[in-house]
């Protein structure tokens, strides 16, 4: 007896009728749903893969789809149940791209962050395959068909796509080019704000006060970016400020310096700065310029600097002009003029120089004398330069600096109550140093037409005075080698005081 039927009663073997396929596929529907449910869990709960209610609705059409297609159930949605098949399972598709490659290969794996503008891509990329794979293969739609529909329809959708395929295109410009990163601050168009997120058809930013600001990506590459954190994260910031004209400006500069790096949330490198940046209407405008990594502190550590800057100026006495026009009417009294000429005249009488000239004498010298202001760093007078004037320092410090041989050496420095440049004035020789001040200096100066109307009215004072220089040239000889022996000391001072004695005569007509 043969094993298998013969062809005969194959043929006679009635086939299932549609109710029976019907019924076979409402039992196999559940269960495959219900199957491919667990498999979804499973792929949430132990691998991390986000699927959402889209992967319900995958579920469910292909749990009718595939027994439906092996039973030929003559359905005429069948069609577009299998359409509905492909597209959600791109879906899914897009889900497990991200978890296993994007997450576990890139992320986990190899430490590399993949931008969320390439992740969108791929996601568009995978969902317009699934599109056009269903009109071409369930719906005969071609490619060549829908690039070249005709009448208006092409039209309207190609001005739809013209803003969405620029945005596309400058977001793979921005993407290879990297002008920024997320976290780095941008300045953009007078705005500071943050990068939060790259996709791909925008670019999303925070200000400081916390405002999202989103720019298309074909605008952005329109305009000129300015990333604060490069070449190196630390940034510059600028405050402005407006002070006293009556303040010097190094001491203003002291305060402000001192102000700015106590403050707190600065980089620890580069250390602060201060510049005179103008002298405006109502005050001297100063620039506080400093560093810091992360903008999000700039109002904190403005607050910060600012509050310092206005104490050190309450205990320094140095006042914040209001924007306003002085009108000063001048009155007969007291000035700052006379007051440095006071004290330079208290100066003058306990100098050995000019210890042989009355109160009378002495007073005749300081009315036309000129109260003059040097700041630090300033040169008050430079050796070899012609003068016919000497200086009294009423307040600063300045140092003595004597070139010879080509050698710059220092040989002493200046106090208050001392005076400089006496030789030009009396002998009319260059100048024999260098006076530098080394912090801001109030000086009187002195000129030779002054001091000529005493030396008329007592000619014997010019003896005395030429014994005076000739001992203060000495002094200053002395610094550059051994102290010579008092024998020839006593000898060179009478040489020089007949030296400058003749020097004197000539230089006043006398």
């Amino acid at each position: 007896m043969s094993d298998s039927l013969p062809p005969t009663t194959l043929a006679a073997v009635p086939e299932l009728s549609e109710g029976y396929k019907v019924l076979l596929l409402c039992l196999a529907a559940p269960g495959l749903y219900c199957l491919l449910v667990l498999v979804g869990r499973r792929l949430k709960r132990r691998h991390g893969v986000r699927l959402g209610w889209l992967y319900h609705l995958f579920s469910l059409t292909l749990a009718v789809y595939f027994p439906a297609s092996l039973l030929d159930v003559p359905w005429g949605f069948q069609r577009h149940l299998a359409a509905a098949v492909v597209v959600l399972g791109a879906t899914v598709l897009v889900a497990l791209v991200d978890r296993y490659i994007w997450d576990y290969y890139f992320r986990q794996s190899h430490g590399v962050m993949v931008p969320k503008f390439l992740t969108e891509v791929v996601r568009l990329i995978i969902l317009l395959v699934a599109v056009f794979l269903v009109l071409d293969i369930g719906y005969g739609q071609t490619m060549k068909g829908l690039l070249f529909a005709p009448g208006l329809a092409a039209v309207v959708i190609g001005l739809a796509m013209q803003d969405l395929v620029g945005n596309i295109i400058a977001g793979v410009a921005l993407q290879v080019g990297k002008p920024f990163v997320l976290g780095e601050w941008l300045l953009i168009e007078n705005r500071y704000a943050e990068v939060m997120e790259i996709n791909w058809r925008s670019t999303r930013l925070r200000t400081n006060d916390d405002i999202s600001i989103e720019i298309p990506n074909r605008e952005l590459a329109r305009v000129t970016i300015v990333n604060l954190n490069r070449p190196n994260r630390p940034h510059a910031m600028r405050i402005s400020i407006s002070l006293d004209y009556a303040a010097p400006p190094t001491r203003v500069k002291e305060v402000l310096l001192h102000a700015a790096a106590n403050a707190r949330g600065l980089a620890a490198e580069p250390k602060p700065r201060v510049y005179l940046k103008n002298f405006g209407d109502s005050g001297i405008e100063y620039e506080i310029k400093f560093w810091m990594e992360d903008y999000a502190m700039f109002n904190e550590v403005s607050d910060s600097i600012r509050t310092n800057v206005w104490y050190g100026l309450r205990r320094h006495g140095i006042r914040i002009p209001f924007p306003t026009r002085t009108v000063q009417l001048e009155r007969p009294g007291r000035d700052r003029q006379q007051e440095v000429q006071s004290a330079a005249r208290r100066i003058l009488r306990q100098q050995p120089l000019f210890q042989c000239l009355t109160d009378q004498q002495l007073d005749a010298l300081l009315p036309r004398g000129r109260a003059v202001h040097f700041g630090r760093g300033e040169l008050l007078i430079q050796q070899g330069d012609e003068g016919a004037s000497m200086f009294i320092l009423v307040d600063g410090r300045a140092t003595v600096t004597v070139e010879r041989d080509g050698l710059s050496k220092q040989v002493g420095s200046l106090n208050p109550g001392d005076c400089f440049g006496e030789m030009s004035l009396l002998t009319g020789e260059r100048r024999s140093a260098t006076i530098t001040a080394s912090a801001d200096c109030e000086v009187v100066e002195i000129g030779k037409d002054v001091l000529a109307k005493s030396l008329e009215q007592n000619p014997r004072l010019l003896q005395q005075l030429s014994e005076l220089l000739a001992q203060h040239q000495q002094q200053t000889y002395g610094a550059w080698g051994a102290d010579p022996k008092p024998n020839s000391v006593q000898g060179a001072k009478r040489e020089d005081a007949g030296s400058f004695l003749d020097k004197l005569r000539a230089f006043f007509d006398m």
